[in-house]
């Protein structure tokens, strides 16, 4: 066993020498590696005898006498350990005394400084996987106590005056701090090597570099790379890719980044680093993702032109890329072109295709070359079933999409979560809610949950179909699994609620909604105030709207339509007028449903006037009157008896191309009726019978026994 001279100060800190007599450094030496060869040298009984002082020896040959501290009593405690570890290099012996356990029995100085002694002489022996297990336990201990592992490369340094070996302890320990995301302590240990005249090996460089790009931490990334480039070691063509792959990927906190990449091969062009196959195929990936298709299929052919021949990934990406441009028949090519160099496409470049003539609306070619292909003896996974049930459920083919389903259980590939949400969402949007309840039950039973999106799929068909109890069970469940709910389920229940009249059960709900902060949105409030106010609880209506103010919820013109009605119905105008002027104040245009409604209410209290002063300013903004617009204003007039402008208020609907209903045409027989305009009422009721709208039968009755002189006006009135 050879043994590095940086070792001639540690047998006397042992106490090898037992007399406190000088020897030279050459002697020592040879003291040392004698001891090394033969463990029959080594006795414990006089090695570890105490009762003369430690004495340490530095190379020239001066005595040193240690004071007699606690710590040296404790060290020399733990000597005999450091020993046996020494004369077996038995792992068994270090695992007997672990490091928390020699810390608990002898402090961490004592501890620390017996650790590096045992970690130095297993990197002396290249038995890297022991430095490794020892440096972990060691980092693990200080990040359980919060002890400053920054303080760990001085602790565990050889010697100031022979740091040389040391390398391999600090290429190691870079390589337990970078797997243990402890990165910022690497890249320390990186920087402090370098300080101290250790350039580190290139492959822990790669590691923490490659660890550093996992983790996003983008100026560490940079950083490294450069102070590699500047002061070493070296980057190799391992330490690019890793690189490329960088600015290629993209990560939370840098976009990909294409021209830095093209730098990165440029540069390695430039110093005479040959890219490799995976070099290349990262940079294709990279051109493909920001769309330069084309530019990445001239790399491919340079990649040949090099004499690298494309691997199956870098083919699988530009395929894929081509593939989701649209541009079918290139990848096609390159598909061909795989054959021809014996590359047997991947299952992936093929569900590519599926996903790219699915998209296209070629489910049934996209299926037929999927059966071809499993016929010449490719075993697809759940993916390019996936790819095809969504095809067909896009096209709205629900029975294809669930013979599909069938045949993935029959050839035992498990549904993902994707399948089933694919085939509740499409089953839903098909109306067929019973199939998606089905789909979703076996979903449960396999495992899985369902994203948000189909759990607020399935609450709203529970609403829909008046299941207002199964869809606040529903709820319960998910939320039971672990599902976190949004704002659009609750406010999918609050609607069904409010509009099945339940408005005080969608009442009970706000106390959760506000908890979970999610009653924030305007709808959420004008569902509620509109449910109160169909259910004429004016005061809640008022307490939400005042509620919504206060948070800081803005009205939308929605809001304002629903209070504007309801002080319409309740006949208090001024109120509802100063909400209109109100939301007009504030930039929020009118629409033409919220003009009826404050038109409807003047004209419910026959102030016609302001009525009419509206639908002209509805005219002004370009806003279209409707049905209902046209019969409260004719209605009102006829109320008045002022069929002149009744008369001339269905001329404009007429013209306007807006038909008049049976609530017009009833509006304005009365009306006609009340002046005596009985030729007039008759006209208009047979213009209604030709224009096929029926009147109900009172009203036919009464004009009826009219007309044949059975009844006299004044009866019918």
């Amino acid at each position: 066993m050879g043994i590095c001279p940086c070792w001639n100060f540690r047998l006397f800190e042992l106490g090898f020498l037992r007399n406190p007599v000088v020897f030279s450094q050459r002697q020592l030496l040879r003291t040392y590696y004698a001891a090394a060869a033969s463990s029959a040298l080594l006795n414990d009984s006089l090695v570890f005898d105490e009762s003369p002082p430690l004495v340490e020896v530095s190379v020239v040959d001066e005595v040193k006498v240690p004071s007699n501290s606690s710590c040296g009593r404790r060290r020399r405690k733990l000597y005999p350990f450091v020993v046996r570890v020494f004369k077996t290099l038995d792992w068994e012996v270090v695992r007997e005394m672990r490091f928390s356990k020699a810390v608990k029995q002898y402090g961490f100085p004592c501890s620390i400084h017996a650790f590096r002694i045992i970690v130095h002489v297993f990197a002396s022996q290249g038995m890297l996987t022991e430095v490794y297990n020892l440096l972990r336990a060691i980092v693990y201990f200080c990040k359980a106590t919060n002890s400053d592992a920054f303080e760990l490369f001085p602790q565990l340094l050889d010697s100031p005056l022979n740091v040389a070996g040391s390398a391999v302890v600090f290429d190691v320990l870079i390589k337990v701090f970078a797997s243990n995301t402890m990165l910022e302590n690497a890249v320390d240990v990186f920087m402090q090597a370098k300080k101290n005249g250790l350039v580190p090996d290139i492959r822990s460089c790669n590691f923490l570099l490659k660890c550093l790009v996992e983790s996003n931490r983008v100026e560490l990334v940079t950083g490294l790379f450069e102070d590699m480039k500047d002061s070493g070691p070296s980057p190799n063509v391992y330490t690019y890719t890793i690189m490329m792959n960088f600015y290629c990927r993209g990560h939370d906190a840098q976009e990909l980044d294409i021209r830095r990449a093209t730098e990165i091969l440029e540069e390695m062009e430039k110093i005479g680093k040959r890219p490799t196959v995976v070099t290349y195929g990262t940079y294709i990936h990279g051109l493909c993702k920001v769309g330069y298709v084309d530019v990445a299929l001239r790399v491919l052919e340079e990649m040949r032109t090099h004499g690298i021949l494309p691997d199956v990934f870098s083919y699988s990406v530009l395929i894929d890329g081509f593939f989701k441009m649209g541009k079918i028949e290139k990848g096609l090519d390159l598909l061909e072109e795989m054959g021809h160099y014996q590359i047997k496409p991947s299952v992936v470049s093929y569900s590519s295709l599926f996903y790219s003539l699915c998209r296209s609306g070629q489910v049934d070619i996209s299926l037929n070359t999927f059966r071809n292909l499993v016929d010449t003896g490719y075993e697809f996974d759940g993916i390019a079933y996936d790819i095809l049930i969504k095809g067909f459920c896009i096209q709205g083919d629900m029975d294809s999409a669930e013979e599909l389903y069938e045949e993935m259980i029959g050839n035992n590939i498990v549904p993902s979560a994707f399948t089933f949400d694919n085939l509740i969402n499409c089953f839903y949007k098909m109306n067929h809610f019973e199939k998606a309840l089905k789909f979703l039950n076996i979903m449960l039973q396999c495992g899985f949950m369902p994203d948000i999106i189909t759990c607020n799929i399935i609450v709203d068909g529970y609403c829909k179909e008046g299941c207002l109890d199964a869809a606040l069970k529903f709820m319960d469940e998910m939320q039971y699994q672990g599902a976190i709910l949004n704002s659009y389920t609750y406010g999918a229940v609050i609607n069904g609620l409010c509009k099945e009249g339940q408005s005080e059960k969608a009442w009970e709900l706000l106390p959760v909604m506000f908890k979970k902060n999610l009653f924030k949105e305007v709808v959420h409030y004008s569902i509620l105030i509109d449910g109160f106010a169909k259910n004429s609880n004016f005061k809640k209506a008022l307490m939400i709207y005042t509620r919504m103010l206060k948070v800081g919820v803005t009205p939308d013109v929605v809001t304002y339509t629903i209070l504007i009605n309801l002080f319409c119905r309740r006949g208090e105008m001024f109120e509802a007028f100063s909400l209109f002027k109100e939301m007009t104040g504030k930039g929020i245009e009118g629409d033409a449903v919220s003009y009826t409604s404050i038109i409807a209410g003047f004209c419910r209290v026959r102030e016609m006037k302001k009525a009419l002063e509206l639908y002209d300013e509805m005219l002004r903004k370009d806003l279209s009157p409707n049905v209902v617009t046209y019969t409260c204003l004719i209605h009102g007039y006829c109320m008045l008896s002022r069929m002149d402008i009744a008369d001339r208020l269905l001329n404009d609907m007429k013209k306007n191309d807006v038909a008049p209903d049976i609530v017009t045409y009833t509006a304005m027989i009365g009306g006609y009726w009340r002046v005596g305009s009985v030729g007039k009422a008759l006209e208009l009721f047979s213009e209604m019978k030709v224009k096929g709208i029926a009147p109900d039968d009172t009203f036919s009755r009464v004009v009826t026994l009219f007309h044949t002189g059975l009844f006299t006006k004044e009866e019918a009135e």
